[in-house]
């Protein structure tokens, strides 16, 4: 993914100086409020957003809660962010109070984050609404020039956001997720495949596809990738982009066949 120069320069130069801050934050076991301050400080100096006009603190939800930050630009709210302090650890009841906000101002992407851990969610609007881990980051882990901290704080940036690179980026982190692994590797082409390999190593083993898949979904694969919402999404996912690439094929084939014109005599 292309992301912006300044972008880059900017996280890059900023990472060590929010690790020293990070870990002496973790060492005096600040709590939620001043963690906050230190999330604010990273969306500014290492995202670019404006401190005071463009991150928004307290902002309030359809249910009478508040949000701990928002990134709003020209009047649009383009993620929220969810914070905990420093030391606790991040929890799914985190990530569905943070959801609850989201889908109550239509906003696709949340962040959950205590400073160090970053997780970032993108929305489902469906029935019912769902969330999915698009990307997860430690910043104490991170170095200057770790591809996975510049895609997605690239991606998060001023200057990078925009709906077009963040479905992109949504993209790319899907296509190479475990859950949509994993159910590539239970789709039909692939279970096909793998019983044509089967019956070239083993010619005298006659594996049905049902059982193949049965195998390899429940003693090869660990179940979280499976099953749950994520998995269920990834499997719709896949599912979806084999009808549009079958659809594509069938267009290009028969633009490619000859226009025979009936021979009028």
């Amino acid at each position: 993914m292309a992301i912006p120069k300044r972008a880059v320069e900017r996280i890059t130069a900023g990472l060590k100086k929010y690790q020293a801050v990070l870990t002496d934050a973790k060492n005096r076991d600040i709590n939620e409020s001043d963690t906050v301050t230190i999330i604010r400080n990273i969306v500014s100096d290492l995202l670019g957003y404006k401190r005071f006009t463009e991150i928004t603190s307290e902002l309030p939800d359809h249910s009478g809660g508040y949000i701990d930050l928002a990134v709003k630009v020209d009047k649009e709210i383009r993620f929220l962010i969810e914070a905990k302090a420093i030391n606790v650890d991040l929890k799914e009841s985190h990530v569905r109070q943070g959801v609850n906000y989201g889908a109550g101002l239509g906003t696709e992407w949340v962040i959950l984050t205590n400073g160090v851990h970053w997780r970032i969610y993108k929305i489902h609007f469906g029935q019912p609404i769902e969330h999915i881990l698009v990307r997860e980051l430690d910043l104490l882990a991170a170095t200057p020039h770790d591809d996975k901290l510049l895609e997605c704080f690239g991606s998060l940036s001023r200057e990078g956001f925009t709906k077009s690179s963040m479905t992109a980026f949504f993209q790319q982190q899907q296509a190479m997720g475990k859950f949509s692994l994993a159910a590539l590797l239970l789709s039909e082409p692939v279970i096909s495949a793998a019983r044509r390999e089967l019956h070239r190593l083993y010619p005298s083993v006659k594996v049905e596809p049902e059982v193949l898949r049965s195998n390899i979904q429940n003693h090869v694969f660990k179940r979280e990738v499976v099953d749950g919402d994520e998995a269920r999404l990834a499997q719709g996912a896949i599912r979806k982009a084999a009808k549009a690439a079958a659809k594509t094929k069938a267009k290009a084939e028969s633009e490619r066949a000859p226009n025979i014109k009936p021979d009028v005599t």
